[in-house]
């Protein structure tokens, strides 16, 4: 079934411009309402968000579309997108929305729906519940109209969760920690659940305006993380998003860490100690070719998805696979959540650390990576680049120069207009010279 609304991570676009205004918003809460009500028993959702302006507007728009429908709405305020995930299955909701749009500046928003066994939905529910949205709604009678009302212990059950995935017996006692927010959505949480495992912390992007996240700040950011590491003495720094669910790690020297030296070190932990279900690692086909090779040495398979986590996953469930993510820091960690958790997966790092004794600079440094070249090519919607015979011709040179020591990734972002340009070779220069010469085809075949 096609969908028009949702792309690769939810609904998604610039806050009060169609399809992210209050209207659409009250629709699909409308839509999902009818879809996941059954029965005449009262039914749930909780909806959570990051630290957006726009995200009032979309959180009382929601919400008064479930309750219209008859479905009471628990509002849990600022949380990370994981939270969402794990609060939806624990509380017995019937849907989860979590109102983000991600590492995208303050001016987008999104929404991201959850089913009720705390993950996101599949490619034929959203579907069908953009069919509902197109549909007459049978509104609710009004003594079945829905009620809203705030959870105040959201962030407490989540605190206690995140803490639970921590070795027993086992503390942060000694470390000095930077903790970056990114003036989002866990810029509450994530420094209480250090500094209650006993890390002496510094934080910074934990003073959210409306405008100010992912700003200069977080993941996509990290430079104020690595200033703070470095002139503090710190042992580690972490990075988060927006909304929290992915993460990159800053060393004792202020080297970024990404996603693939992360993955890297837990599926080698896991698989050392039985844990690694299946000796199988599930990432994209972003991930760089260096983190294939180590795993390959250390008997551990890798599986490649599309790029999204909600593909990583997805082949996760349908495999009975316990770890995977993405490069870009998605870790999803089976045994504990149901979608990427940045501050979990920071918390298996420093896990490592504290067991090894070594700085993060050695016990990261899994191997050493491909170099590796990533550009973005922005087009107007209505273009269609990556047909053009130009592009493709670009594409074909591109891959027979760089030939059996590399490879392309070339495809359209599935969040915003982009076109997304990434290779990896031994020779860099060779490299360099492929990915500019395609950026540049998409850029006169996109105007």
């Amino acid at each position: 079934m096609n969908r028009k609304l949702f792309g690769t991570d939810g609904i998604r676009g610039r806050a009060n411009t169609d399809p992210m205004t209050a209207e659409v918003a009250m629709r699909l809460g409308m839509a999902a309402g009818r879809h996941f009500s059954s029965g005449t028993r009262r039914h749930t959702v909780v909806i959570g968000k990051d630290t957006r302006r726009s995200g009032y507007m979309l959180e009382y728009a929601l919400a008064s579309g479930f309750v219209s429908v008859g479905m009471d709405v628990q509002m849990l305020g600022p949380i990370p997108t994981p939270a969402v995930g794990m609060l939806t299955q624990s509380l017995r909701a019937d849907v989860g929305v979590m109102i983000s749009a991600s590492h995208n500046p303050f001016e987008d928003n999104g929404i991201k729906l959850f089913g009720p066994d705390g993950y996101k939905l599949s490619d034929e529910i959203e579907a069908e519940i953009e069919r509902l949205m197109e549909a007459p709604v049978e509104l609710a009678p009004p003594r079945k109209i829905g009620v809203m009302e705030r959870l105040d212990d959201g962030h407490a059950r989540y605190i206690e969760f995140a803490k639970a995935t921590f070795p027993r017996r086992r503390g942060l006692d000694g470390l000095k920690v930077v903790i970056d927010c990114a003036n989002g959505a866990a810029y509450s949480v994530a420094p209480r659940v250090l500094w209650e495992l006993g890390a002496e912390i510094i934080k910074i992007g934990v003073t959210p305006n409306g405008e100010n996240i992912n700003r200069e700040c977080g993941s996509t950011d990290p430079s104020a993380c690595q200033r703070a590491v470095v002139e503090s003495g710190a042992d580690i720094g972490i990075a988060l998003d927006g909304d929290a669910d992915r993460v990159h790690l800053i060393d004792e020297q202020g080297r970024v860490i990404d996603g693939d030296q992360i993955m890297a070190l837990i599926a080698t932990r896991w698989a050392e100690s039985g844990r690694l279900e299946k000796g199988t690692l599930v990432t994209t086909v972003m991930s760089n070719l260096g983190l294939e090779r180590l795993l390959a040495k250390r008997g551990i398979a890798l599986l490649r998805t599309k790029v999204g986590d909600r593909y990583v996953v997805e082949a996760m469930r349908s495999g009975g696979y316990n770890l995977g993510g993405e490069q870009s820091g998605h870790i999803v960690l089976a045994d504990h959540v149901t979608t990427g958790d940045g501050l979990l997966a920071a918390l298996q790092v420093l896990d490592a650390v504290v067991t090894e004794g070594r700085p993060t600079s050695e016990v990261c440094a899994m191997f050493e990576p491909f170099p590796q070249l990533l550009k973005n090519v922005r087009f107007d919607a209505a273009s269609k680049p990556l047909a053009d015979p130009a592009v493709r011709a670009a594409i074909s040179d591109g891959e027979a120069a760089l030939g059996a020591s590399g490879r392309l990734v070339i495809r359209a972002s599935g969040t915003e207009p982009v076109i997304r340009v990434m290779g990896e070779a031994e020779d860099a220069g060779r490299l360099a010279q492929v990915v500019d010469s395609i950026c540049s085809a998409v850029e006169r075949a996109a105007g």
